[in-house]
């Protein structure tokens, strides 16, 4: 990853642009165009955003920005998309578990959702209260019938 920012920088240079006057003219940080001549790609939390930076970088000085574009895909898959066979195999041999594989490091475990049972519970309760508030009322009502006396007085 150093060549591209090596390219980079000898680029600048020869074309006798400062690296202030680029990020001026680029919109861009000087620390962002600094790391990207020193190599340090980690400082960068987007890849896609440094990639647009580099092409953008590149065509300013002249450069063939797709050639650049190309060595940095390169770089970026040769250092992320090397999986071991001894992994993959596994990862292979795991597919015919219930388990679903996200990928031959990680495995994701279904998670059964408990709102069912929740909701089920909830309206068993609600029932509950329900019949014994209808039973109370009943019984308060018929209990309440049988002690009214009436009395006429004249």
């Amino acid at each position: 990853m150093k060549e591209i920012g090596e390219i980079l920088k000898e680029s600048r240079e020869n074309n006798g642009v400062s690296i202030e006057e680029a990020a001026e003219d680029l919109n861009y940080k000087v620390s962002q165009l600094e790391s990207i001549e020193l190599g340090d790609f980690k400082s960068f939390k987007d890849i896609f955003v440094l990639k647009c930076i580099i092409s953008d970088y590149a065509k300013y000085l002249g450069l063939n920005s797709e050639e650049i574009i190309d060595e940095f895909n390169e770089y970026v898959f040769e250092s992320t998309s090397k999986i071991p066979i001894d992994d993959i195999e596994k990862a292979s041999k795991m597919k015919d578990q219930e388990d679903k594989i996200a990928s031959p490091y990680t495995k994701e475990e279904k998670e059964k959702s408990r709102l069912p049972i929740i909701l089920f519970i909830a309206l068993i309760v609600l029932i509950i209260i329900f019949v014994v508030v209808t039973i109370y009322n009943n019984s308060q009502d018929s209990g309440s019938s049988d002690n009214i006396k009436i009395s006429y007085e004249n």
